[in-house]
Formats: structure tokens, sequence, C-alpha cells
């Protein structure tokens, strides 16, 4: 089952020239759409002198929601040759935008397509990609009586746990990786007076 994706935790970026023109490329994560709007801001209000703000994204680990702009370019030309670096370098969870400074000359379709294509590619390059674990949380209630058995299962397992409450009954909520879930969850199935409250 797989359960790991590449993504990017820090910014990177890239460059590309041709006939005058000049392409900045910038990769950042993002975790919601709310991200680019922000990081789209951001470029504009530092690259005033810019005439396009072409981009790309991608977001999600099984089903995976994209979107690209050609941002006044020809269509296609700009964003899906960002979008196609995306798929090509398998990266999730962030966005690439290429700034362009126009240098006098037009490109032509196919000269826009490769320096839009090229510029991602360089960014891309420059990034560190990490493969990162996708994990599911577990919530489990129990009493006292259970706490030892339940914590030995928490070591054994090597599970992160994320938070505890232990008052008259204990709750304590843990992450699990993916592919290891089902198999987990059977495991406190098994523990005699340990309930499953929820899974996220």
């Amino acid at each position: 089952m797989e359960d790991t994706y590449n993504t990017i935790e820090v910014e990177s970026q890239g460059f590309f020239k041709d006939k005058g023109s000049k392409f900045y490329a910038f990769a950042s994560p993002i975790t919601n759409e709310e991200d680019v709007k922000e990081i789209l801001y951001k470029l504009r209000k530092e690259h005033h002198g810019a005439r396009h703000f072409c981009y790309a994204w991608r977001l999600g680990f099984k089903e995976i929601s994209y979107r690209a702009n050609d941002d006044g370019e020809p269509s296609s030309t700009a964003g899906k040759p960002i979008l196609g670096q995306l798929q090509s370098f398998n990266v999730t969870n962030l966005i690439v935008v290429v700034v362009r400074y126009f240098g006098g000359t037009l490109l032509g379709t196919s000269g826009l397509i490769s320096a839009y294509r090229n510029a991602a590619a360089d960014c891309l390059k420059n990034a560190e990609i990490l493969q990162k674990i996708i994990e599911k949380n577990i919530k489990l209630e129990f009493t006292y009586n259970e706490l030892s058995e339940v914590m030995n299962v928490i070591k054994h397992e090597n599970l992160s746990i994320i938070n505890t409450r232990f008052e008259e009954n204990c709750n304590l909520t843990f992450s699990v990786r993916e592919s290891e879930y089902e198999r987990v969850i059977q495991v406190f199935n098994n523990i005699y007076g340990v309930g499953i409250k929820h899974q996220t």
C-alpha cells in the first residue's frame, strides 16, 4: 500500500532566460488554496515590474487536486508546462510560480512552453524534496486497568502519542502509518476494555 508522498518544506528558486525575457521560478509549500493567494500577493508586491505571474499547484495525497494558470500568456503555454514539472518530479502540497519580465521579443508558443518548463524544472532541481509518510489518528478510551497493556503496545509498535487525558477514564490519541492502520486497530480491538472512539 502506497502511504508516502514527496513534498518540500523550504522555499526554492530557479531561473531561465530567453531573448531578453527573464523567468524567475519560486516553489513554496502549501496546505490549502488560501496559501496560494498569499504567495501570489507577496510575489506581485516584490516583483511589481513583472508582466506575468504564471503558476501551478498540487494538493493532497491519494486524491490530488491541482490547478494551472497562464496569467495572460497564450492558453496552455505557461501553467500547463509548470504543472507538468510538478507531475514529473512527483511532488504535492506545493506551488511553483514563474514570474516573467518581458524582454521585448516575442518567444512564440513553443518558446514560451520551453521557458516556463525550464524555469520550473530548475526551481524543483534546486529544491530539497522530502518523502513524507501519510498517517492517520486513532483515539482510544479505556480505564486505568488497561493502561499498562495499552502503553506496552504503543511502545512495541513505536506509535507517536499526540495527546492524552487521564481522568476517571483514560483518553489517548496516537498517529499510525496508514499502511499499518488496520493491523494496529485490530491489536487494540483484542485488548478487552479498550474502546476505539474515532479515527481520522
